[in-house]
Parts: C-alpha cells; structure tokens; sequence
C-alpha cells in the first residue's frame, strides 16, 4: 500500500479540494459578503458577533467529535467513511449559499457554519490517512505535497473567483453580488469532484473490531497521551506556535485595514502567499529529507518571529508584501512538517484517534492568540503593539520542540 505512488497522489489531491473552502470561502468572499450582502440590515458590531459565533461553534463542535469520532474510526476502519461525510456535508452546505437570497442571514451563516464543520472534520481524517499513503521516511514529503497542492488549487480557483468578481460582465453575470453567489457554488463542487481521486485509490488497513466504548477509549487515549513524553511535548509545542501562525493568518487583512491598506492590495497579498506557499511547501519536504524535519520547523519559527517583529515596523504597501512573501515560503512547510512528525511519533494504528487530539488542539489554538492580541488591543492605544504578544509563542514553542526527542526513522 505504502509503494503505491498513485494513492499518495490521491490523497495529496484532497487538500487540492478541500483548500478551496479555505481561500474562496473563509478567508476571501463570505466575511465580507456576509456584511455587505445578507447582513447589511445589521449594526456592524452584530455582523462581527455573529460571525464570530458561528465560527467559533463550528470549531467547538469540531474539537469534540474530532477525538471521538477519529477512535471509533480507528476500532472500524471508518476513516475514509467518516471523509466522505464531511466532505458531502462541507461541498453540499457550500454549494447551498448559491441559493441563500439578500437579507437571509440566519440561513447563509447556518450554511457556512456547516461547511466548517465538515471542512475542519474531514481534514481530522484526511491527515490521519497519511499512515495509509507513506512510510515514515516519506511523510515529510507526502505531507508537504498535499500542503503544495492545496496551495496551488486554493489559489488558482481564488483567482479566478476574484476574476469573476472584478469583471463579472466578461463571465455573462450581472454583477460582483451574483459572482460572489457562483463562487460558493464553484467550491463546492470543486471540493467534491478533487476529493473522488482519495475515495477510488486510497485503501485503509483492515483492523480488528473491539467493544470499547467511544468515551472510554477517549479517556485511554488521553491518560495514553500524558504517559507519552514526546508526543506531550511536541502537542504542548504545536498548541502553542500553531496558535501565533493561524493568529497571522486570520488577523493579517484585519491588521493591514487598521493601517489603512486598500482592500485591493490585501486580496494581492492573499494570493502571493498562495502561489509562494506551492513551490515553497513542496521545496520543504524537500528540505526536511536532508537537514532534517526538526529544524526545518525551527526555520520556519524564525521567520515567523521576524515576520511579526517585522509587522510592527509596517509602513507600505510594498513591507506588507515582503511579509506576505516571507509567510508564503515558510506557512505550507511549518504545517505539513508539524503533521508529517507527530504522524511518526504516535502509535501505529491509533492515527485517527491521535489525529483527533492533534486537530482538537488546532482548533483550540485558532482561540487564544486572537484573544490575547485582542485585550491588549483593548489597554494599549498602539495598534501596532498587540502584534508582538505573538512572539512567545514562537519562543516557547520552539524550547518545548527542542525538548522532543527526534523520531528514529525505519526504511
């Protein structure tokens, strides 16, 4: 199974897919089509608490089935299974917002909110057949394909969304509103239709059935966790400078408003981050096979200090796409590596449930970074200043990454 070049392919290609929710949806057209379009009647501190509502729920939603659902998949071989749901679920509730007319934003949130849930679930699963697809000695590489592809396939279909947008007469639609509506439908089928390769060419292990409950293997796994030092550290390690990275990435357009950025140059620096992130994220597993996947995560630790550093000294248009470009090269590499090592240091035939703990704490981490840059936004006048409360996290995650012991490689 591990030799089959196509399966690894295949499941690269689903981050191709499903990476297209991620620029188009999340971080590109739906917060600001959700203000403009179908929450226009709504103060604007409204619009911003129930976005931030629905977002939030959806992760919770996540960080709880996640462990659960990921041993139950473990115990029955259901990982493909429970793929193909959130996946359907994610690319249906997308597809939908298509039809969600103006003024209707209860539907078009509950819509959304169901499209993360089945986005953020089904990459639990997706990153835990990564032991079905390579040995160890592949993963770095594996894993970074799949992050260079879901650069590549987010940013070219944002693109053309962007396009269509800007000039939606060339695409015989009447106007950016009804660009935006064909987008959304444009992602979920996207996502559906590059998911099929995974589906048809990825095969799971067949495992031996137990009568364990869901609840009681979860608390196994936990008291399993905190036995196993290196998976501890590196889980504490990753909590922590994830949370920084997916801080950055969520507040960027945010911080760039603040500074008086036109919005046409924050969607620029969208998208020179996706298409730096292809080339960079494959050249990093590249990498990580000769110097080694540890150091090249700290690497990338140190350019996202700079970076931050870097933020608070932003002055133009062209800084914020020197940043942008320092991003591009390094955000790719310090995920896919991050996956690709604690998928070796966790127990065979446990990838689900240990995957569900690993993107638990991702969804975790996406809370306390925004919180903490936004109470000091709230004590200190400098709107620069809350920027650099993200510099610990890179700091001390890198000292507990460099108390985990390197996993022994096995041909």
């Amino acid at each position: 199974m591990h030799n089959d070049r196509r399966a690894r392919w295949s499941w690269a290609f689903y981050d191709w897919a499903n990476s297209s929710f991620a620029t188009t949806v999340m971080a590109g057209f739906f917060p600001l089509f959700f203000s403009a379009y179908w929450a226009q009647d709504l103060a604007p501190g409204e619009r911003t608490f129930w976005l931030g509502l629905a977002s939030s729920l959806a992760s919770v939603v996540v960080m709880i089935l996640a462990p659960l659902l990921g041993g139950l998949a473990d115990r029955k071989g259901y990982k493909k299974r429970f793929l193909l749901l959130a996946t359907v679920l994610g690319a249906a509730s997308t597809a939908a917002l298509f039809w969600v007319a103006k003024g209707h934003w209860p539907l078009a949130l509950t819509l959304f909110a169901l499209g993360s849930v089945g986005f953020f679930a089904g990459t639990s699963f997706y990153d835990s057949l990564i032991v079905a697809v390579a040995r160890p000695e592949e993963m770095d590489r594996t894993s970074a394909l799949g992050y260079g592809l879901g650069y590549l396939g987010g940013g070219l279909l944002f693109t053309l969304n962007v396009f269509m947008f800007q000039k939606p007469q060339a695409f015989g639609l009447a106007d950016g509103a009804q660009a935006v509506l064909w987008s959304f439908l444009m992602v979920g089928v996207w996502w559906m239709l590059f998911s099929l390769p995974l589906f048809r060419h990825v095969h799971e292990a067949p495992v031996a059935s137990d009568a364990a409950s869901d609840w009681h293997e979860l608390v196994r796994t936990f008291r399993q966790v905190l036995t196993m030092k290196p998976v501890l550290l590196f889980l504490a390690a990753y909590w922590l400078y994830i949370d920084a990275v997916d801080t950055i990435i969520r507040m960027a357009v945010d911080y760039g408003t603040k500074l008086g950025f036109e919005p046409g140059a924050l969607i620029k620096a969208l998208l020179l981050v996706q298409f730096i992130g292809f080339p960079a994220a494959v050249a990093y597993g590249w990498l990580a096979d000769r110097f080694g996947t540890k150091r090249m995560i700290y690497v990338a630790l140190v350019v996202y200090a700079g970076v931050t550093l870097g933020s608070y000294w932003l002055q133009s248009e062209r800084d914020f796409y020197l940043l942008a470009a320092a991003i591009g090269c390094v955000q790719g590499g310090i995920q896919s590596l991050s996956r690709s090592y604690y998928a070796r240091l966790i127990p065979a035939g446990q990838s689900g449930q240990f995957f569900g703990f690993y993107n638990m704490l991702g969804k975790f981490a996406a809370v306390l970074g925004p919180v903490v840059v936004g109470q000091t936004a709230l004590l200190v006048d400098n709107q620069r200043l809350p920027i650099l409360t993200l510099l610990p996290f890179f700091l001390i995650g890198g000292w507990l990454l460099a108390r985990v012991r390197e996993p022994a490689r096995t041909s």
